[in-house]
């Protein structure tokens, strides 16, 4: 008797088809929205084109030292200067937690000043991370350096925040005439960081040992690598260098430094080179904000945000503002909150908005949402498998933000 051979529907075992292109995040659409949302707020009338042409002109400069800076610190990260670094702190430390401790603070704290709040969430927190594994480091007490020092070491330069180099450009401050006025507040903010994250996070009691293991160094496996890793590296130093000589210039320093990068990528790897490496969200979600938020203001946020802060220009106002601009972060975002509480105070009083940037940067650490650094660092957290808990984020964060800014505050009006 023949065997008749049984037929399969193959199709079925077909995989389904693949798109185009990549899926959009909940985030990037919440960002197209609001770019759309402004848009319509400009063809409705609500916001005056004069008033929106004036907004983008302003922020032109912003988004160019953005995309330079963030171009930047990807390459260098894909050079593995960072990851590098990261783990000669580790060896550094040679197992002692106070000493690892010590480094992990500066290694945040400079990346944050020196290159801004989003390199240090976008690329030092999952390098940070990452090294927990090999070296056999809890991996909350980094998450959390990393979380908050993106935070409340964002004060010292105009490149260290979005909101600085706005603050800068209103009150008429150099490189090193913002870093004059603010020297005093970031100190203070640093340090309170440091006690806050050591009594909560890394000390003997919140760990399960005494010592970590140094993990193997990080070189470059072959010329090509190496190229790459000093051409990047030098990139990186020479902005950093060029950032109190060029002024109002920092855009063009920016996008300078990454052209460096981006050569040297063309030549050793281009396939490294990819249309994603350009910041697209974080420009539609600025532009929908310089274009939404004047129009809530408009609409009576600005009443809001005026009967919160006053015109005080001493002392009283200052600390009204900081706590304003904390508060509505944390309800909101730091960008939205800073920007709504600039648009109310007197072109005179320079204290008071310095005051309110303070509690727009060290604020955001209290809800998940406060600011985009914060937003990121959980998100890295979460791939990584790192539980942070909630109630013990929002308690510490709240009680964190409440020191430093006060802090800080006081510290700008005595030094001023």
């Amino acid at each position: 008797m023949a065997v008749v051979p049984e037929l399969v529907d193959t199709s079925a075992r077909k995989p389904p088809p693949t798109t185009s292109g990549p899926r959009l995040s909940v985030l990037d659409r919440v960002r197209l929205a609001l770019l759309a949302a402004g848009v319509l707020c400009v063809l409705t009338g609500l916001l005056p084109r004069d008033e929106a042409a004036a907004n983008m002109r302003r922020i032109g400069p912003l988004l160019l030292f953005l995309a330079g800076v963030i171009v930047l610190a990807e390459l260098t990260r894909q050079a593995k200067v960072f990851d590098a670094i990261a783990h000669r702190l580790a060896i550094l430390g040679r197992g002692h937690y106070p000493a690892l401790f010590g480094l992990c603070v500066l290694f945040a704290s400079a990346t944050t000043i020196l290159l801004n709040l989003d390199t240090t969430a976008v690329l030092i927190a999952p390098v940070m991370l990452a090294l927990a594994a090999p070296a056999r480091i809890p991996p909350l007490p980094l998450a959390m350096t990393t979380l908050w020092l993106a935070n409340t070491a964002s004060l010292l330069l105009p490149v260290s925040n979005l909101t600085n180099l706005l603050a800068a450009d209103r009150v008429a401050l150099t490189a090193t005439g913002f870093a004059a006025r603010m020297w005093a507040p970031q100190l203070v903010s640093i340090a309170a960081t440091t006690v806050c994250l050591w009594v909560w996070y890394w000390r003997r009691g919140r760990r399960e040992t005494d010592r970590y293991l140094p993990p193997e160094p990080i070189r470059p496996a072959n010329p090509q690598e190496r190229w790459l890793f000093c051409t990047t590296a030098g990139a990186c130093l020479l902005f950093i260098v060029a950032i109190p000589l060029v002024g109002d210039r920092i855009g063009v320093a920016a996008a300078l430094a990454a052209l460096i990068a981006v050569a040297a990528f063309a030549v050793f790897d281009r396939g490294a080179l990819r249309w994603s490496l350009i910041p697209w969200q974080l420009f539609v979600f600025v532009v929908g904000l310089f274009l939404v938020v004047p129009t809530l203001s408009r609409l009576g946020l600005g009443d809001l945000m005026h009967a919160l802060i006053g015109t005080d220009a001493g002392a009283a106002g200052a600390f009204r503002a900081a706590a304003a601009g904390a508060a509505l972060s944390n309800v909101a975002n730091n960008l939205p909150a800073y920007t709504a509480g600039e648009a109310v105070i007197p072109a005179r009083n320079g204290d008071q908005l310095l005051a309110l940037l303070i509690g727009t940067n060290i604020g955001p650490i209290v809800t998940p949402w406060g600011s985009l650094a914060t937003l990121l660092c959980l998100e890295f957290c979460r791939r990584h498998a790192v539980r942070v808990p909630m109630r013990r984020f929002v308690v510490t964060g709240a009680v964190l933000a409440v020191i430093a800014t006060a802090g800080a505050v006081a510290a700008l009006m005595v030094t001023g």
